[in-house]
């Protein structure tokens, strides 16, 4: 029997963004721009590429602009339209009702808490996770990494989370796999860690940003501890279900940039102008100046 289809994606989007104050005092680091599209559209746009119908952003204080992003801007169309501008360059933003749920996180008590806050929404349905923070491009002609996460799990059903290889003395910044079979893209999952020391670490593998998982993951969540950082972490209630159902990773077949950190936001910025053919020569040739 085929798995149930990933139809909803879980957006934790409550953080402070405090590594870029000012910038984020009032502007959600989400709708921070990547060129001319903020943060969260290319998240919400790899996740339509992959046939998900609706997105439920868990939010916090000062963050309404991230709903507010996805509502038809009435008075902007009408001006756009009566002076002959081209409207389809909002057609990205625009999400029927119901398309767009927000839910808030009250108190920071970590990922895993956030995801939990979205239970009543999911439902008993897998559902997929996104993190902003983490761009994911596709290579060209290629496709997004949670669209070859549906394929891979439209095979498997279970769990699948996104990883990436990194520099062995970089792991204890993220969440890292203990690796089972490995067949092409994708790896089993015999365990889960979250921000080990370099020492311990169970391989250079780690989590980067994509899930897609159980609904009974959210029980697991409502009684979990805290764990690394003194928080609620996601990692912790996936490393409980291994073993109880089907856990594998997929490295994904394109680029990652973090734009949680402000060097892994140029580094996007400028990898998107360069790939986009509008801009691109002359972005090429100002940063080939501006390097001389």
């Amino acid at each position: 029997m085929s798995p149930k289809p990933i139809r909803k994606a879980v957006f934790p989007v409550a953080g402070l963004g405090t590594r870029f104050l000012p910038a984020t005092k009032v502007v959600p680091k989400e709708l921070l721009p990547v060129v001319d599209r903020p943060l969260i559209q290319y998240a919400v746009d790899e996740a339509r590429e992959a046939g998900i119908e609706q997105m439920i952003f868990v939010t916090g204080r000062g963050k309404t602009g991230i709903v507010e992003h996805f509502d038809i801007a009435f008075e902007l169309e009408q001006t756009m339209s009566e002076r002959g501008k081209d409207l389809s360059v909002l057609d990205p933003t625009r999400a029927t009702p119901g398309d767009v749920i927000a839910v808030r996180q009250q108190v920071p008590l970590g990922l895993g808490h956030a995801i939990w806050c979205a239970r009543a929404i999911v439902g008993d349905e897998p559902f997929a996770i996104f993190l902003p923070d983490e761009l994911m491009v596709a290579k060209q002609g290629g496709t997004g990494c949670m669209k070859q996460m549906v394929d891979a799990y439209g095979q498997l059903g279970g769990n699948l989370i996104s990883v990436l290889e990194v520099p062995l003395e970089q792991v204890s910044s993220y969440g890292v796999i203990a690796p089972g079979e490995t067949r092409g893209a994708l790896t089993e999952v015999k365990g889960l860690v979250e921000k080990p020391p370099v020492a311990e670490a169970p391989s250079n593998k780690i989590v980067s940003g994509r899930y897609i998982l159980q609904p009974e993951v959210m029980r697991v969540l409502e009684n979990q501890g805290k764990g690394a950082g003194g928080e609620i972490q996601l990692t912790d209630a996936m490393a409980k279900m291994i073993g109880t159902q089907p856990f594998h990773a997929v490295t994904f077949d394109g680029n990652r940039y973090d734009c949680g950190s402000k060097v892994g936001f140029v580094e996007a910025t400028l990898a998107i102008a360069l790939s986009r053919p509008d801009m691109g020569a002359d972005v090429r040739a100002i940063a080939l100046d501006l390097l001389k």
